[in-house]
């Protein structure tokens, strides 16, 4: 990472870097794990987990992803802007208020229930769309989806026999496939497999899926037609532990700068609540990123970044707009200092997952946690 211009640096203050080369590395080696034609979906939600929606889904595509799916219907919108020209699905239920924005974009719908059904047909038929329905199944995890095979497959049922709908998948979520050894997924990966056949039994031509990124590395039985993967396909770990290890590039970087240096003397503190105080003199960095930027408050005194290549302890507590490091009362950092608070820096590296595990979260809450106030840059594909 080169240095920072301290005559440019107070406009940027924090700012979050997107290799999208590793979004396309990654979906090139999550596609080795499939096999006999499974396809891959990219979920590209929350703004692409905070790396940028539309970057996300064009590097995705190019790393060999052949679907893409999001939640709302204003998610899908910007989708359909780019004409990337493959197939789109929502996760979620729409609102009826959004039924017929969510239909102009061309994207298939879920569904589980005849009322979602009847809606979801009267708001095609206005517009004289065909809409391609995915009925989903709750096999467990208790969210959305029909709670036995029997709703499901009649909802199935229900949508092959509208002329203004299409019949083109049914799916399930798990609850535990990051857990590896439970036997949770095992029961939903069977129920599911055997609805799953029943309904292509019914209906030829119906995709199944079910896998998500934990479940992908988990367990080849779970890929069906195709998979859904979010947080793998971004180079962090399903398994909340090492991306490196699932030979996963992480494609996000967090970085700001030191805005001051200043002198700290023993028994003198820091922060709001004085939530540190030194035990010896030292000098204490200024860095400008917080809670405001997505730098979580709960990682106050837990977290550390990345200066010079060396590894610091975050001291005090985390405020809206800033930071505080302990440099060491020998240090020689100058503001303007580049910081590393998620990245590598020489032979150091700090991984989202660590950060997580600092405030006792998961990667997910990280990236999709940055404000819009951290400016994201990118290199392409």
């Amino acid at each position: 990472m080169g240095s920072i211009d301290p005559k440019t640096a107070f406009s940027m203050r924090a700012e979050a870097h997107v290799d999208l080369a590793a979004i396309a590395a990654n979906c090139r080696r999550l596609r080795r794990e499939l096999t006999g034609g499974c396809e891959l979906c990219a979920v590209v939600k929350a703004d692409g987990y905070g790396h940028g929606i539309e970057q996300a889904a064009r590097a995705a595509l190019a790393g060999g992803a052949s679907r893409l799916a999001v939640v709302t219907a204003a998610e899908a919108a910007v989708i359909t802007e780019l004409e990337l020209g493959v197939p789109l699905l929502l996760l979620a239920p729409v609102r009826p208020d959004d039924l017929m924005a969510a239909i102009e974009t061309g994207a298939e719908l879920t569904a589980w229930d005849l009322v979602q059904i009847e809606q979801i047909e009267h708001a095609a038929t206005l517009l004289g769309a065909e809409v391609g329905v995915h009925v989903k199944l709750d096999t467990g995890m208790a969210r959305f989806g029909a709670k036995t095979d029997g709703q499901a497959l009649a909802a199935l049922d229900a949508v092959a026999s509208s002329d203004a709908l299409r019949a083109s998948g049914v799916w399930t979520h798990f609850a535990t496939a990051d857990e590896p050894g439970d036997d949770y997924f095992p029961a939903q990966l069977r129920r599911f497999t055997e609805f799953a056949a029943e309904a292509k039994r019914r209906h030829p031509g119906v995709l199944a899926h079910a896998a998500n990124s934990a479940a992908v590395l988990r367990d080849p039985a779970a890929h069906f037609d195709f998979v859904r993967c979010g947080i793998a396909i971004y180079g962090l770990d399903p398994f909340h532990e090492d991306a490196a290890a699932r030979e996963l590039r992480p494609a996000l970087s967090l970085r700001s700068y030191v805005a001051s240096v200043r002198p700290l003397a023993k028994g003198e503190s820091a922060g709001y609540g004085r939530r540190f105080v030194s035990e010896r003199d030292t000098l204490l960095a200024t860095v400008p990123i917080g809670y405001g930027d997505g730098w979580r408050r709960a990682l106050t005194n837990r977290a550390e970044v990345l200066i010079a290549g060396r590894r610091l302890p975050q001291r005090g507590t985390v405020s809206m707009d800033s930071i505080t490091v302990d440099l060491g009362p020998d240090s020689d950092v100058l503001a303007g200092a580049p910081v590393v608070l998620i990245g590598e820096d020489g032979a150091e590296r700090i991984t989202t997952e660590q950060v997580a595990r600092a405030c006792d979260t998961i990667n997910y809450e990280i990236t999709c946690g940055l404000t819009a106030r951290t400016v994201r840059s990118y290199d392409g594909p």
